[in-house]
């Protein structure tokens, strides 16, 4: 079984220092990791549409509506955690994300999104590869203090990063082959959009 802590490991690993039994270790390494982790868990997953992360579900109207503009406001779900919406199932609807609410005009909305999961065994290898990248290039200055090191490991990330996205970004039959009423990026999108 794979942990958060075994990530920040592979991060320290990386920068060749020394493993941490636990994130609330009491050392200086273990602190600093464990205040980026959270951080950096969440940028990663917002960069790109990781089908290890996707939910899909149908959200209910919130009592109270919004001032104005839209008709509708739906609470974003929180199991897992809402990180990023990627579409509603009605592709043409309008709408908009403001603070932790879905403003629309309709009265049911089907969202497929980014949640933040938090089990790491959920997640797919490469995205674990990426995670690690992110987190060593994040932590790298406090605890080796060179600049050259911490550009390399932006540079490893920025390599796992594209390596995964494509990976991820090309597993499956694109959407709009699926069913043509259900709009979304078609494969050559798919394909650029993985190589930024």
């Amino acid at each position: 079984m794979t942990a958060a802590v075994d990530l920040a490991n592979s991060a320290l690993n990386t920068l060749g220092a020394t493993n941490i039994t636990a994130l609330t270790d009491d050392t200086k390494t273990a602190r600093i990791v464990n205040q980026r982790y959270p951080f950096v868990r969440d940028a990663v997953f917002r960069a790109h549409p990781w089908n290890c992360l996707i939910s899909r579900v149908a959200l209910t109207a919130d009592s109270a509506t919004p001032v104005f503009g839209y008709t509708k406001q739906f609470s974003l779900p929180n199991d897992p955690f809402c990180l990023r919406v990627l579409r509603l199932e009605e592709m043409d609807t309008v709408y908009r994300i403001e603070g932790r609410k879905l403003l629309i005009n309709a009265d049911s909305v089907k969202i497929a999104y980014v949640g933040r999961v938090l089990d790491v065994n959920q997640y797919d290898t490469l995205l674990m590869e990426t995670i690690v990248a992110r987190l060593a290039a994040e932590v790298c200055f406090n605890l080796t203090n060179s600049n050259t090191l911490t550009s390399q490991m932006n540079q490893l990330y920025e390599q796992k990063l594209s390596e995964a996205r494509f990976v991820d970004a090309t597993e499956g039959t694109p959407q709009n082959l699926v069913n043509q009423d259900f709009r979304t990026f078609n494969e050559s999108d798919l394909f650029i959009a993985s190589r930024f």
